[in-house]
């Protein structure tokens, strides 16, 4: 982890000088440099003072690169096909994977199927019929379900014009491609 470099970093963009970091914070310029070189390792309330003053969470500063926010811009999302199902993939963190699925008329993600993990859809275009166990609700654009996914689940367009869907997908573990 290095946090003394994203100080540094967040320092710098705000155009804060060590000088007016050292009169905020209480603390030495030799300590502050140390810290920014990752030579020290400051206690946790010395990283709160830190934070403070430079306007950021403290967790912020404890995340490491990977952690960070990720941007998939339009034109970067992959794009795939499932049982004639149109998928655009969003972003997808750690656990949790997001998607806009397309739906043609009479289409759905195939037989009941079963997986790891919860789910929640939004219905942003068209009438599906969600499915899970004994449960069956007809749900339309503006409508949302979600669902714990080991117990098996069918969603179906069952509209005369295309149903598009937002899937967010959330396990404890890795994913693969569930859809």
């Amino acid at each position: 982890m290095d946090i003394g470099k994203k100080i540094r970093a967040i320092r710098n963009r705000k155009k804060i000088t060590i000088a007016q970091m050292c009169e905020g914070t209480g603390l030495s310029k030799g300590f502050i440099s140390n810290v920014e070189n990752n030579n020290t390792s400051p206690s946790i309330n010395t990283l709160s003072t830190i934070a403070d003053f430079l306007g950021v969470p403290l967790p912020y500063l404890l995340l490491d690169k990977k952690q960070h926010m990720r941007v998939v811009r339009k034109e970067e999302r992959r794009n795939s096909s499932y049982n004639n199902l149109n998928i655009e993939h969003l972003a997808s963190k750690g656990g949790l994977k997001t998607m806009i699925v397309e739906f043609p008329p009479g289409a759905s993600i195939g037989d009941p199927h079963s997986h790891e993990g919860e789910e929640s859809h939004l219905v942003l275009e068209g009438k599906v019929l969600a499915e899970q166990g004994e449960d069956s609700f007809i749900v339309e654009e503006g409508d949302s379900f979600s669902w714990n996914a080991s117990v098996p689940h069918y969603v179906k367009n069952i509209g005369d014009t295309k149903a598009v869907v937002f899937i967010s997908i959330f396990s404890d573990t890795e994913l693969k491609d569930v859809l």
